[in-house]
């Protein structure tokens, strides 16, 4: 069947060519130039995928990861001192795609977090440990490097033009179980979903119907010119099977972390937009006369920030981000955080009944406090809990909202008072025995200070103030 879909348009180009009409156009066929149609004959529907698989195939690798796991004994028997923790090793398997032919590799963070032995398996099976470059957690993604000496691989380019367009044919290609990989196709069905199984709304995801095998996680999605337009992500089933809706890290920003790590960056730096925004509702549309709900409304500015110097004001819609409409706050947030520090973007912002064009530069969030992440141990509520100075860098780092305010930041919590008290990450301290704690420097000085055993915390979740009184 094959040799007849390569004679038939063999033979119609013959025929063209004895057109006396024809004749002058059919001798030096011009280059094709891509085109979005649907398939127009039956010998088109029976055109295959082989030549984009040929293509893009040798450069998704097999990804496998083993960690040494603690696991606690029966509470029951630890009460008397029998039973130690048994440790085990589990292991994970996942897909990566080469982006450098020095053995560059991206694949999904989740996939290789907390792994102790890294290996990947190439498409000809060969197999070699891997080392971490980059995690970033926020986007899922993690940068892998493998030691191949003077060897060049094949790698697939990446697409970040922002071409794609719903409706466009893609294949999902993965190495999901170690032995082989797997190829599905389908079609992009949506484009900047900002649906995320974590909440992040920094995130903006390519949807498609491809069907992403368990273990596909970290695998390609490529155009028909073999590109890699996204890393396939995690998907949405009821069943927990593959027969669900796949969403695909964008190319711009699998671009953006393979340069940072290239560049020996440890975190990807994700310019912020200055402004606090909330999306446009219908009930927002119809009060300030848009004729759609579209869009993002700017509810606060940064003093001196990006929005503020580029003249964005309360009140403002933004309405596209260099062209592109802005469906929502959460697609103008990763338009801008996508960026890299200094680009310039162009806001479409609607302002009373008239539109206008803002130039924003994008900028990196000020980490003002600085950092200052420590471990608080000691006779006080705070025993066990890891805390950081807030900063809108720290809150981007951590996915939370730069304009929470000033205070202390707990991160994290381990065993001690801190747990047995009910603090829980994402607290924020503002407040010690009545005094007000805007630093771990300050924070310190009033646990230093001791109050005996007794003392009174308030803090912010949740956007409420909560005050408790605890007894160390």
């Amino acid at each position: 069947m094959r040799a007849y879909r390569v004679l038939i348009p063999v033979l119609a180009l013959l025929a063209a060519c004895s057109d006396p009409v024809a004749k002058s156009t059919a001798q030096v066929p011009p280059l094709a130039q891509p085109t979005r149609a649907a398939p127009g004959d039956a010998l088109t529907m029976k055109s295959s995928f082989a030549p984009v698989v040929k293509r893009a195939a040798p450069a998704v690798v097999n990804i496998s990861s083993k960690r040494l796991v603690r696991q606690r004994a029966d509470p029951f028997w630890e009460m008397f001192g029998m039973g130690a923790p048994r440790e085990r090793i589990q292991g994970s398997l996942g897909s990566g795609v080469i982006v450098r032919a020095d053995g560059v590799i991206v694949t999904n963070n989740h996939v290789v977090e907390g792994g102790q032995e890294i290996t990947v398996a190439l498409a000809d099976r060969r197999e070699f440990t891997a080392r971490v470059l980059l995690a970033d957690p926020r986007t899922d993604l993690a940068i892998l490097k493998i030691d191949v000496g003077n060897e060049r691989l094949p790698v697939l380019a990446i697409d970040d033009s922002g071409e794609a367009q719903v409706g466009d044919l893609v294949l999902a290609i993965g190495d999901p179980f170690g032995v082989g990989q797997t190829v599905t196709n389908g079609i992009i069905s949506a484009l900047n979903r900002t649906t995320d199984p974590n909440g992040d709304t920094a995130n903006a995801y390519i949807q498609t119907d491809a069907a992403i095998n368990p273990g596909n996680s970290g695998g390609a999605l490529v155009d028909m010119d073999g590109d890699l337009i996204g890393v396939n992500s995690f998907i949405l089933s009821r069943s927990g099977t593959s027969s669900g809706v796949g969403f695909a890290v964008p190319a711009a920003i699998v671009r953006r972390v393979v340069e940072t790590a290239a560049g020996g960056g440890v975190a990807v730096i994700r310019p912020w937009l200055g402004a606090r925004t909330q999306t446009v509702t219908g009930e927002i549309a119809r009060s300030m006369g848009l004729s759609t709900p579209q869009g993002a409304l700017v509810a606060d500015i940064w003093p001196n920030g990006p929005a503020a110097r580029a003249g964005l004001r309360q009140g403002d819609v933004i309405v596209s981000v260099d062209g592109r409409p802005a469906v929502d706050a959460a697609a103008v947030s990763y338009a801008v955080s996508s960026r890299r520090p200094g680009d310039s973007l162009k806001l479409g912002v609607r302002r009373g009944a008239r539109e206008e064009i803002l130039t924003l530069r994008a900028e990196a969030p000020p980490a003002t406090p600085a950092k200052d992440q420590q471990l608080i141990s000691g006779r006080n509520p705070f025993d066990g809990a890891t805390v950081v100075n807030l900063s809108p860098a720290v809150a981007g780092e951590l996915g939370l909202d730069p304009f929470l305010g000033r205070g202390v930041l707990v991160t994290n919590i381990s065993r001690g008072f801190a747990m047995n008290a009910g603090l829980r990450p994402g607290d924020l301290v503002k407040k010690i025995n009545g005094r007000e704690v805007g630093t771990v420097r300050e924070m310190m000085g009033v646990l230093n200070t001791g109050a005996g055993n007794q003392w009174q915390v308030t803090i912010e979740r949740g956007g409420q103030e909560i005050t408790g009184n605890f007894r160390t």
